[in-house]
C-alpha cells in the first residue's frame, strides 16, 4: 500500500512505511526468517488484490520474483493454505482461494459478529490514552478525506481495525477476527480503494462511538459496516457479470 500521508498522519497514530528507496534488496538478502518474510509478502500481495481469486501461484516464478529458493515459497504457500487464503491441489499446484457465494455469506456473517464484539469491548475498556489515540486517528482520517488523499485514507481505514482490536484487549478474539478479516479481504480488496471514502464515513462513526464509550452503538455500527461492504461486493459482482454476459 503506497503512502502519501507523511504530512497528514501523526506518528503516534499511524505507522505507515516510508517511501521505498530506488533500489531495495531482494527478499533473499534480508536477515529475518525467510519463511516469515515470504509468507508475509505473499499474504500482502493476495490481500492487496495483486493476486486475484483463482490466480495460479507458481513456485518458480514467485521464487525468482522474491529472490529466494523454492523451499520457503513452498512452506509459505502451505501456511497460507492453512489460513484459507491459498488452495493447493494435486497436479494443479497452488492458487489463490476462490470464495463461493455461500462461503462469502458465511464469512461475512461471522465477521460481522466478531467485529461487533470487538467494538463493544473496545468502547467498554477504553482509557484516556486510548481515547487520545482514537481522536488522533479521527483527525488524521478527516484530513486525508479533506485532501482527497486516497492512499492515506486507505491506510487510515486499515488502522481503525487494528486500533479497535487493541482497545478490546482480547487476544483470542483478535486472532479470530484477523483470520476472518484476511479471508474476507479476498472479496473486498478489488473494491477497497473505490470505497475508501465510504469506508471512512463508517469508520469515523465507529471511532466517535468508541470515544463516547457507547458500546452498543459501536457494536451496531461495526456489524453494519461489514454488511455494507459485503453488499458493495455483491453489487460489484453483479455489474461484472452483466458486462461479461454471465
Amino acid at each position: 500500500m503506497s503512502d502519501n500521508a507523511s504530512s497528514s498522519f501523526p506518528a503516534e497514530v499511524v505507522d505507515l512505511p516510508a517511501a521505498a528507496p530506488s533500489a531495495l534488496p531482494s527478499v533473499g538478502d534480508q536477515h529475518a526468517s525467510l519463511f516469515t518474510i515470504v509468507t508475509d509478502a505473499l499474504r500482502r500481495k493476495i490481500l492487496d488484490g495483486e493476486y486475484a481469486q483463482g490466480d495460479r501461484l507458481v513456485e518458480g516464478r514467485i521464487s525468482e520474483q522474491l529472490g529466494v529458493s523454492r523451499i520457503p515459497v513452498r512452506e509459505a504457500l502451505r501456511a497460507l493454505a492453512s489460513e484459507g487464503l491459498v488452495r493447493i491441489e494435486p497436479r494443479r499446484g497452488a492458487t489463490v482461494a476462490s470464495v463461493s457465494s455461500q462461503l462469502a455469506e458465511d464469512l461475512v456473517e461471522v465477521r460481522a459478529t466478531l467485529e461487533s464484539l470487538n467494538a463493544r469491548l473496545s468502547a467498554q475498556r477504553r482509557d484516556q490514552a486510548m481515547v487520545e489515540r482514537l481522536r488522533g486517528l479521527l483527525d488524521a482520517g478527516r484530513r486525508a478525506a479533506a485532501a482527497n488523499d486516497v492512499d492515506a485514507l486507505v491506510a487510515a481505514n486499515a488502522q481503525v481495525h487494528d486500533l479497535i482490536a487493541i482497545g478490546a484487549g482480547n487476544e483470542v478474539l483478535a486472532d479470530m477476527t484477523r483470520s476472518l478479516r484476511d479471508r474476507t479481504a479476498l472479496l473486498f480488496a478489488p473494491i477497497n480503494r473505490g470505497r475508501a471514502f465510504d469506508n471512512w464515513i463508517d469508520h469515523s462513526q465507529i471511532l466517535e462511538a468508541l470515544v463516547a464509550g457507547d458500546g452498543e452503538l459501536a457494536a451496531l455500527l461495526a456489524a453494519r459496516h461489514v454488511h455494507k461492504a459485503a453488499a458493495a461486493y455483491q453489487a460489484n459482482q453483479a455489474r461484472a457479470g452483466h458486462k461479461t454476459g454471465a
